[in-house]
C-alpha cells in the first residue's frame, strides 16, 4: 500500500516502522508545519491515509480524505461531535472511514469483556461502577478516548445512570471516568466494580504501542476495496 501518514508524532513514527517493515510505502509525512501539503495527495497516488492528530485539526484532515477519495484510518480523539459529519460525508462521497479510539486487538477484547460483563453486573445494585485511565503526560484529551468507548460500553446496560462525568466520583447519577496522566505511561484502562464487601476488576495494561501501530496498519489494509465507515468490532467480527 502507498501510505499516507497525517500526523507524524510518536503513534505516527511507530506506525510508520510497522509498515515499512510489513513491506508498505510511505509517501508522505504530514505534521501541523506542513500540512497544507495535503492538497497534493489524490486517490491517484494515495492508497490510503493514517491519520493520529489532534482534536483541532483531525476532522478537516478526515473530511479532504473523504472528499478526495482517498480511505482514511483515523485514531484521532477530542473531535467526535462531528462523528455524524463524517458519516454523512462518507456516505455523500461513496468514501471508506475506519475510525477507532484505540487499534489495539487487546483493547478492542477489552471492550468486547467490558460489554458483557456490565450487562451481568447491572443486576447487582450494591456494586458500584468506575473507570481508571492513566495516560502520558502529552495526551492533550481528557478522558481518552479509549476512557470513553469504555463508558459508553457500559452505559448501555446501565439506563439508570444518564451518562459519563469526568473526574467527578461525587457525581452519583452518571459513571465517572478518573483521568491521570503520568511521566512514560502508553495506557492503562480499568473498570472498578466495588462493595462493601469485594472489589471486581477488568483492566488493560499497554506496554509498547507496537500493538496500536499494528492495528492501524491492518486497519489500512482490510479498508481497501471497501465503501462506508467501519471501526474495529467490523474487522475483528466481534
Amino acid at each position: 500500500m502507498r501510505i499516507l501518514l497525517i500526523g507524524y508524532g510518536k503513534m505516527g513514527k511507530t506506525i510508520e516502522q510497522t509498515a515499512l517493515a510489513k513491506g508498505h510505502q510511505i509517501i508522505g509525512r504530514l505534521t501541523h508545519s506542513n500540512v497544507q501539503e495535503l492538497q497534493n495527495y489524490t486517490s491517484a497516488n494515495t492508497d490510503v491515509a493514517i491519520e493520529f492528530t489532534h482534536p483541532e485539526s483531525a476532522f478537516a484532515n478526515i473530511s479532504y480524505c473523504l472528499e478526495n477519495g482517498i480511505p482514511v484510518v483515523s485514531g484521532s480523539t477530542g473531535w467526535l461531535d462531528k462523528y455524524e459529519d463524517a458519516q454523512a460525508l462518507c456516505a455523500d462521497n461513496n468514501g471508506a472511514f475506519f475510525y477507532a479510539s484505540n487499534f489495539s486487538v487487546g483493547v478492542n477484547l477489552f471492550f468486547h469483556f467490558n460489554e458483557y460483563i456490565a450487562g451481568k453486573m447491572k443486576d447487582y445494585k450494591e456494586y458500584s461502577v468506575a473507570i481508571r485511565e492513566v495516560h502520558h503526560l502529552q495526551k492533550v484529551d481528557k478522558p481518552s478516548g479509549t476512557g470513553i468507548t469504555t463508558a459508553e460500553g457500559i452505559l448501555a446496560s446501565y439506563k439508570d445512570l444518564s451518562g459519563w462525568v469526568s473526574d467527578n466520583p461525587e457525581e452519583t447519577t452518571k459513571l465517572n471516568i478518573a483521568s491521570e496522566r503520568e511521566p512514560d505511561v502508553v495506557g492503562t484502562h480499568i473498570v472498578t466494580y466495588s462493595s462493601g464487601v469485594d472489589t471486581l476488576e477488568l483492566g488493560h495494561i499497554a506496554h509498547s504501542r507496537a500493538g496500536f501501530a499494528e492495528g492501524a496498519v491492518m486497519a489500512a489494509a482490510w479498508l481497501q476495496g471497501r465503501q462506508g465507515v467501519y471501526g474495529m468490532k467490523d474487522m475483528l467480527n466481534l
